[in-house]
C-alpha cells in the first residue's frame, strides 16, 4: 500500500472532470482533496494502474502526474486537514 499525490490539468472545453475524478477516488482506499485537480490518495494499485483507470477520459493536451508520497511533509493546511491525512493516509 502506498500514497500518491495525483495532479492533472484538463485543457479542452466540455472535459470529463467528474470521471476523472471518480476514477481517482475509485482508486484509493482514502483520498483527499485540498487543493484544485490535485488528490492525495493511499492505495493499493501502482501508479501504471491508476493512471490506467484514468486515462479513458483524458485527451491527448491533457496533463496528469501520479507520484509516490512519503510520510515526510510540511505545507499551510488546517488542523483537521492534516490530522485527516496523518490518520488515513500515512497510516
Amino acid at each position: 500500500m502506498a500514497a500518491y499525490m495525483i495532479t492533472y490539468d484538463l485543457n479542452s472545453p466540455g472535459q470529463k472532470y467528474e470521471k476523472v475524478i471518480e476514477a481517482i477516488k475509485s482508486s484509493s482506499i482514502a483520498w483527499c482533496t485540498y487543493w484544485k485537480s490535485s488528490y492525495l490518495i493511499k492505495s493499493n494499485l501502482t501508479p501504471n494502474q491508476i493512471q490506467e483507470k484514468i486515462k479513458p477520459y483524458l485527451d491527448p493536451n491533457d496533463r496528469l502526474i501520479i507520484i509516490e508520497a512519503m510520510n515526510n511533509y510540511q505545507g499551510w493546511l488546517a488542523d483537521n486537514e492534516w490530522k485527516y491525512i496523518r490518520e488515513n493516509i500515512f497510516s
